[in-house]
């Protein structure tokens, strides 16, 4: 009976720990974007007022997954496959805002395509404005 369980807890503990691996690795699995999005630029200026405009559509569509402040801490978080980022960090704020842009309108995996989703492209260009503000 001991040998059985000893087996069992060896076969769960390997298992347990490729699935952590596979997850890890979809976890970090770069997302390709392509060039002409890279170097875009934002049409709509980043003040106030679209400020404003792109917080109040992150707390509609983006938060429950990136969390309120960006941090990836949101109430879907735990949910998802692939983890949702901290968008506070250099590594992530450094990104352009067309990858930003290319990366919010079409999504991948978890993360859905909001071009459909939203009112327009100046609501995504809103949201990078808001996500610019997003600094620990």
């Amino acid at each position: 009976m001991r040998s059985k369980i000893s087996k069992l807890s060896i076969f769960l503990a390997v298992a347990a720990t490729a699935i952590t691996l596979m997850a890890f690795k979809q976890a970090t699995k770069p997302w390709p974007v392509p060039e002409k999005f890279e170097k875009m630029n934002s049409p709509v200026k980043a003040e106030a007022s679209s400020i404003k405009e792109g917080k109040e559509v992150w707390t509609k569509h983006c938060a429950s997954c990136h969390g309120k402040a960006g941090l990836g801490d949101g109430s879907k978080a735990a949910q998802l496959k692939t983890e949702p980022g901290d968008f506070t960090i250099a590594a992530v704020q450094k990104q352009s805002n067309g990858t930003f842009f290319y990366k919010i309108s079409e999504g991948r995996n978890d993360m859905p395509a909001f071009k459909k989703k939203v009112d327009g492209e100046e609501d995504i260009w809103n949201v990078i404005s808001y996500i610019r503000t997003l600094k620990k």
